[in-house]
């Protein structure tokens, strides 16, 4: 399968890199860790009654890194460039390719921009409903494509529906992450709770 390379750790971007390593494409996130996640006390993401956001944000990092994606923490980004084979994205460590890029970094749009991303006349990232850009292969997601209507579980959304787009790409059809409770026994074990 390609790789991924995925620009920002917040849910959006961690949840683009949860689905798409855990079904085998190999995934790259660099993460400044400038979230406003860090700000932020979750009262209203389904399934959590409460909890703070950087303890959400360590979860979901542990969740990725049990998947073998790979973390690049306190690493910026300064260029996303389309190649002919897919994208190059430049860091203070050097370039890294890959076949698929998710932007993922809140509500700057300078790389998006900088990747000659079309902008609606709000000036936010224009997408389809997969997430893909006008530029093929390369997501926006979160705040870079929403004019002030931000929320965590809507990022972590528009993550999750990037990350389906490219495993259908790869696999030829439409891709559905959908698990029972055999996988999560086979993947976890008897810590499962079966009832």
């Amino acid at each position: 399968m390609a790789d991924v390379l995925i620009v920002g750790g917040g849910p959006a971007g961690l949840s683009a890199a949860l689905f798409t390593a855990k079904n085998g494409v190999e995934t790259t996130v660099f993460d400044t860790d400038e979230t406003w996640m860090h700000k932020a006390h979750l009262f209203n993401y389904p399934g959590i009654g409460s909890i703070d956001g950087s303890n959400y944000l360590e979860t979901l990092r542990d969740q990725v890194d049990d998947f073998g994606v790979d973390r690049h923490q306190e690493t910026e980004v300064t260029a996303v460039e389309s190649t002919d084979d897919g994208f190059t994205v430049t860091t203070d460590d050097g370039e890294y390719a890959s076949s698929y890029v998710v932007l993922a970094t809140g509500a700057n749009r300078d790389l998006a921009a900088g990747l000659d991303c079309a902008l609606t006349d709000e000036g936010i990232v224009d997408v389809d409903v997969t997430m893909e850009t006008s530029v093929e292969n390369a997501y926006a997601t979160g705040a870079m494509v929403r004019a002030e209507e931000w929320q965590a579980v809507i990022s972590a959304g528009d993550g999750a529906a990037a990350a389906l787009n490219i495993l259908t790409k790869e696999k030829g059809e439409h891709f559905h992450d959908f698990d029972v409770p055999g996988d999560a026994e086979e993947l976890f074990g008897s810590l499962v709770d079966s009832s």
